[in-house]
């Protein structure tokens, strides 16, 4: 029997979330002993300095990391993450959740993720490409096309994403567009990446309804957080003939029964940054808009927001979790119990974005690029068989959905694992 890891390397609430939604898959299919740990823990963590002239000319010093949890299925994959609340533990558990979800969706990567402790929105934009720039200069030699492929997250888009690929090409002495994907269209990057992942929730919210004999037209939307995914997805929802009709931020959220003009509320943010004062419905606050009774709540935030308070007081017909981790582990146990409500676990239901990080990173490699319909049609693909497996797995042991997509995950990972051997 293999000895378990005691680290306080990682300790954090999310990363302890994370492993007990580990533990409880792993019991679930009889994982042995001598494969849990390896499975579970990271392979490797990196932590770095990051100092950047500022516009005055001091010196400011800021710290990121990159975690690599699985780099044997394939190069790491995983976003970076630009937020004053990054730690350690969170980009562990971030990156042991993306190994799970690159291995539900038959994906040939393994997980990892990145984050810097910084409020973006006090930086420059001279400031904020020096640490990119900064930032990649630190990670370089540990991170490649078939190494570990990062990709944007929270606080970073498809520009900084342009200023790291340029640097990493700089120091290996040749242009190398596939060592990062969510890269503007000009540096490589594939059609349809910015609005995947919410094009991927919307899809999914829409074959959850079929399933449950709801028509999505008219059907009410409340989204928890509006930056790209959650405006892509209400987009893609509105699309569907879906009514937005509560939307929220950081600063506020916006309510309307009549529902909330997406696009209007969209070209807001787009010149405001915030949501606070659009005059398109009345201002609650998130907690109320939590609570609000709808066909539909996206959480399309931050992590465990959706706590074992709101979960019993939850008033939707369906959870779609876009955002990484949103449910608690407590709060989960109370989803369990609630017939009343459909979940779409986190691990299937925001993976479109690595799906189509995926496609970017293959036409790199082949230097052949694909029109958006095309990308479109193969994302809606890889989620319909990713969805039915999940159901599948489901109706076999008779598992909640959230334990039937991280038992997949896992299952896959310790396998390639364990047909390794111990090298791995």
């Amino acid at each position: 029997m293999s000895k378990a890891i005691v680290s306080s390397l990682y300790d954090s609430d999310v990363f302890k979330m994370a492993c007990r939604q580990f533990d409880l898959a792993a019991d679930a299919i009889n994982l042995p002993e001598d494969i849990r740990d390896r499975t579970k823990y990271p392979q490797r963590c990196l932590a770095v300095a990051l100092p950047i002239k500022r516009d005055n000319e001091t010196v400011t010093v800021f710290e990121g990391y990159r975690v690599q949890h699985n780099l044997h299925t394939g190069p790491g994959k995983g976003g970076i993450r630009f937020h004053p609340g990054v730690t350690l533990g969170e980009v562990a558990a971030l990156a042991m959740w993306m190994s799970w979800k690159c291995s539900l969706a038959g994906l040939p990567y393994g997980g990892a993720k990145g984050g810097v402790i910084v409020d973006p929105r006090l930086l420059s934009a001279g400031e904020l490409e020096r640490l990119a720039r900064r930032y990649m200069q630190e990670i370089a030699p540990f991170i490649g096309p078939h190494i570990d492929v990062p990709a944007p997250d929270l606080g970073t888009n498809e520009t900084m994403m342009g200023w790291m690929m340029d640097t990493y090409s700089s120091h290996i002495g040749r242009n190398e567009p596939a060592v990062v994907t969510g890269k503007p269209i000009a540096l490589g990057g594939s059609q349809g990446r910015r609005e995947a992942t919410g094009a991927g929730v919307a899809y999914l919210v829409k074959r959850y309804l079929e399933d449950m004999n709801i028509p999505i037209a008219g059907a009410t939307i409340v989204i928890q957080g509006f930056g790209n995914v959650g405006g892509e997805t209400a987009l893609a929802l509105s699309a569907y003939g879906a009514k937005i009709i509560a939307v929220s931020d950081y600063t506020t959220g916006i309510y309307n029964r009549g529902g909330v003009d997406v696009k209007k509320a969209l070209a807001y943010v787009q010149t405001q940054r915030v949501l606070q004062d659009f005059d398109g419905g009345e201002p609650i606050t998130n907690a109320q808009l939590l609570a609000l009774d709808c066909t539909v709540l996206v959480p399309a935030a931050l992590e465990r927001v959706i706590t074992p308070e709101v979960a019993a007081g939850l008033r939707c017909r369906l959870l779609a979790e876009a955002a990484n981790g949103p449910t608690t582990f407590d709060a989960d146990k109370i989803l369990d119990q609630r017939d009343d409500i459909e979940l779409i676990p986190d691990v299937l239901c925001n993976a479109g974005g690595v799906i189509v990080s995926y496609f970017e990173w293959l036409q790199n490699l082949q230097n052949f690029y694909w029109d958006r319909d095309e990308v479109m049609q193969k994302l809606f693909v890889v989620l319909e068989r990713a969805k039915n497996s999940v159901e599948y797995q489901k109706r076999k042991f008779k598992f909640s959905r959230r334990l039937a997509a991280q038992t997949l995950g896992i299952q896959r990972v310790a396998e390639a694992k364990r047909s390794r051997g111990l090298s791995a």
